[in-house]
């Protein structure tokens, strides 16, 4: 052994060691100033609220991106994946991060299969530019205040000198938090279609310390204090400065825009005759909605999809989405990072019940009070496609030696994500019961059953976010019909999910499950209205890549 690794050798010392050192040291700090003083400076960003902004050398970052991300190694020891996959996911995600300040931007993709889902360049490219914008034109810039100034007095404010000034899409939350991320996803690729700068509304405690800034520099979050539009998430589609009301009013013809509008895209916007709410999916709704330096947006809906059904977005979203049934997988995976206390349940549980696994199973359930059924028939029904898709080993009576299934089978780690523990608990008592086919061992887990939703709380939020994470790290998944939760969680994954249709009459239906056709979540309600003959229409057949949803027939998801 080396001298270096600590042994004694039978040699004495030397004074040449010494002198050594002394040069090894010099050369070491000669190259030390090389890297900081001979190439050019770029910004890195450190917290991720964005305000800690600093100057380092291109070759400066690289040493501390190397130190950070040994870091976050030592902070997230159950990554078994090789570090060498591509952190920065094709180019889909900015360098220009402080790995440590968010350990799951750069780390999440490690824990899930490999995306089959090709990126479009010209969508890395759209990403960058907008990154840009939001720095510029982001809270805390004084294009910002300008901008905020000019909202709180607009009389005292020409066409001429705002025509090249920011324009802003401020984003409230509304619902459970799956139909949060589905909108909010829908909010940005609006935005990004049409020059915007997404803000994110946060009115109360519920989603703070969920989610890690996306934007390298600056922050998505509204300023609340100062914001002269108050009581957004109580808009509603009576709301005076709605587009529905602006253009029945006929304000999209006056001379002077209105500062702001409120565009409502809640579900019930079909549901109230507001057809004039739906003309946000048509050329005159987009062009009052332009004419506007300030869009409120609310919404419960995955409403992407309709802006497909947008004549003058198209030639933009093909380039941006050539692959239109992935449209979700790459705006979410660039979007949504869990905070670290939301990373920090994500690989703790997984470190302590799923990474040994051979194969992770996500049983996702959910029961809706507009499709009723029995505990006893929906386990059923969970258990009929289990075992008939081959999803999950039948149980056997014989009692099989525990060390013949760890060798002739597969270790299966089963996890399943309900508000309510009574699935879990049959389907582990299942297989302590029983052994399984073919020598599996099967391991049941539940992380939560909280038997309710509370979306107004925070750590209820922060719990599903880490639900959410953990079922997308599945191989396999099995959902329930017309859920968000199971909508982001496949969706990240890239992964086409068995899904649970819903019960007839209070009854599984037959087969139990199918196959989903995308990886896409479904817009539940979408306009269904005809642009050009201004009057009903059927959204699922206005253009190609917009078909009804298999599991929510009402609904249109994008398809290839």
């Amino acid at each position: 052994m080396s001298p270096w690794h600590g042994k004694k050798t039978g040699r004495s010392s030397s004074p040449v060691r010494p002198a050594l050192l002394a040069i090894a040291v010099s050369v070491m700090a000669a190259l030390l100033m090389a890297v900081l003083f001979g190439a050019r400076w770029t910004p890195t960003y450190g917290g991720s609220g964005g305000g800690d902004t600093s100057w380092v050398t291109a070759g400066a970052r690289v040493v501390i991106k190397a130190v950070s991300s040994q870091q976050a190694s030592a902070a997230d020891p159950v990554v078994k994946v090789a570090e060498s996959r591509d952190r920065l996911l094709g180019g889909l995600l900015s360098p220009d991060f402080n790995d440590t300040s968010c350990l799951s931007r750069y780390r999440a993709s490690l824990y899930r299969r490999e995306s089959l889902h090709v990126l479009s360049s010209h969508l890395v490219s759209v990403l960058r530019r907008y990154e840009s914008l939001h720095r510029l034109c982001g809270p805390g810039t004084s294009a910002y205040d300008r901008a905020v100034a000019r909202l709180r007095s607009p009389s005292n404010t020409s066409d001429a000198a705002t025509a090249d000034q920011c324009r802003y899409l401020v984003w409230t939350p509304h619902a459970g938090l799956g139909n949060r991320i589905l909108s909010l996803t829908s909010a940005f690729l609006y935005a990004l279609l049409t020059g915007r700068v997404l803000l994110f509304h946060q009115p109360g405690d519920d989603m703070r310390d969920l989610f890690c800034e996306p934007f390298p520099g600056t922050t998505w979050i509204l300023p609340e204090k100062d914001f002269p539009i108050r009581g957004m998430e109580r808009f509603e589609i009576r709301t005076r400065e709605s587009l529905g009301n602006a253009l029945a009013r006929g304000d999209d013809k006056a001379p002077q825009p209105p500062p702001w509008m409120y565009v409502h895209l809640r579900h019930d916007y079909v549901l109230r005759g507001g057809a004039k709410d739906r003309l946000f999916f048509c050329d005159e709704g987009q062009d009052a909605v332009g004419r506007v330096g300030w869009v409120v947006l609310l919404s419960d809906n995955y409403f992407l999809p309709g802006l497909f059904l947008i004549p003058r977005f198209e030639r933009e979203l093909s380039r941006m989405f050539p692959r239109r049934d992935a449209a979700f997988h790459h705006l979410g995976r660039y979007l949504f990072h869990p905070s670290n206390t939301v990373w920090g349940m994500v690989t703790r549980y997984h470190g302590s019940y799923l990474a040994n696994a051979d194969e992770r199973v996500g049983i996702q359930v959910r029961i809706f009070p507009w499709a009723p059924i029995a505990t006893d028939e929906l386990y059923a029904q969970i258990i009929a496609c289990a075992h008939g898709e081959n999803i999950l080993p039948r149980p056997v009576q014989e009692p099989t030696s525990s060390i013949n299934a760890t060798a002739a089978g597969k270790r299966k780690a089963v996890l399943v994500t309900s508000l309510h523990g009574d699935y879990y608990e049959r389907i582990r008592d299942m297989y302590y019961e029983n052994g399984a086919a073919g020598g599996d061992a099967v391991s049941v887990f539940q992380p939560t059953h909280l038997e309710g939703q509370k979306s107004e709380e925070r750590r209820h939020n922060q719990k599903a976010l880490a639900e959410m994470m953990l079922l997308s790290f599945s191989d396999v998944a099995l959902t329930t019909a017309a859920s968000t939760f199971g909508y982001v969680s496949h969706g990240l994954a890239g992964m086409r999910p068995w899904v649970l249709m819903s019960p007839v009459n209070k009854k599984a239906p037959s087969p139990p499950c199918r196959l989903a056709a995308t990886i896409e979540p479904c817009f539940h309600s979408p306009p269904n209205y005809d642009c050009k003959a201004r009057t009903k229409g059927d959204s699922g057949r206005t253009v190609r890549h917009v078909q009804h949803c298999e599991d929510a027939k009402d609904g249109v998801q994008l398809v290839e």
